[in-house]
């Protein structure tokens, strides 16, 4: 029996929609997601290192892909990042959110500051274990063998310490994250730094950022580093905590970054 022209529609149609489940990727853009219209998180669990339970978002195709680490905030790891990572996997990236408290989320902040305690007192393990991310990733027959890494808060300070005192990788993009302004020591850097911060931020003030990007110059370190005026403390990861104020300072983050990965993800001729 022939099948009707509106049948084959229909077949069409859920073809479509079995392939965009079967990939594994977030329908949701970043903006989508940091807005809080992302969808069920869709990668899978990656044990990288020791008791460590990361996330994993693979892009389509073969590739070779340039690979992002997302380092998570002072709760863990949590749905949004995992989020953050499936939308960077339909970007291009091979996307692997760290674990660095073993499994653990915090749920109120008495929590979470124990966790950050706890894993701020070993920095060793700190950078074993983002070490370990990095050689899984780099390891991948679909690698490019170009990594970056991204955290917010307590995972952008950690994203800078992993800059100065990790593993070889090329990128990193900090977000509101304890910073450093030692000329001598941000010297051990060796790729361009992307840096945003928020004006309002009390925790971290405008001043500490300026200091940041002179002995980042001082030192001869390139770098994108961005002050939104009206924006609060963890204004990117959570737009909608104030759409109407964060909403086109993370867009234009967002078009930053991405500008930023491109330069630091996708091979030259030099690099090839």
């Amino acid at each position: 029996m022939r099948e009707s022209v509106a049948t084959k529609c229909v077949l069409s149609i859920l073809a479509v929609f079995a392939a965009g489940i079967s990939s594994g990727q977030s329908n949701s853009s970043i903006l989508e997601v940091i807005e809080g219209g992302g969808v069920e998180p869709t990668g899978n669990t990656l044990e990288y290192y020791g008791a460590a339970r990361g996330y994993l978002a693979e892009p389509q195709g073969e590739g070779p892909h340039g690979s992002v680490i997302l380092i998570h905030e002072w709760n863990g790891l949590v749905d949004r990042v995992r989020q953050v990572a499936d939308a960077l996997a339909a970007q291009g990236y091979i996307a692997l959110a760290a674990d660095l408290y073993s499994g653990r989320t915090g749920s109120n902040p008495q929590e979470n500051m124990a966790l950050v305690r706890e894993t701020r007192g070993n920095p060793e393990e700190i950078i074993a274990n983002l070490n370990a991310a990095v050689a899984y990733l780099k390891n991948r027959q679909d690698s490019n063998g170009l990594v970056a890494t991204i955290g917010w808060c307590f995972g952008g300070g950690v994203a800078l310490s992993f800059a100065l005192g990790g593993e070889h990788h090329d990128g990193t993009a900090i977000f509101y994250g304890q910073l450093l302004a030692d000329p001598t020591e941000l010297a051990k850097i060796h790729h361009e730094i992307f840096g945003t911060f928020a004006g309002q931020d009390r925790g971290i003030p405008v001043e500490q950022v300026h200091a940041f990007v002179a002995a980042l110059n001082e030192a001869g370190i390139p770098n994108d580093i961005h002050i939104y005026d009206p924006v609060q403390h963890g204004f990117w990861l959570y737009v909608e905590r104030d759409a109407d104020t964060n909403r086109e300072p993370a867009k234009d983050t967002w078009d930053r970054l991405s500008a930023y990965f491109e330069r630091t993800l996708e091979p030259t001729t030099e690099t090839e």
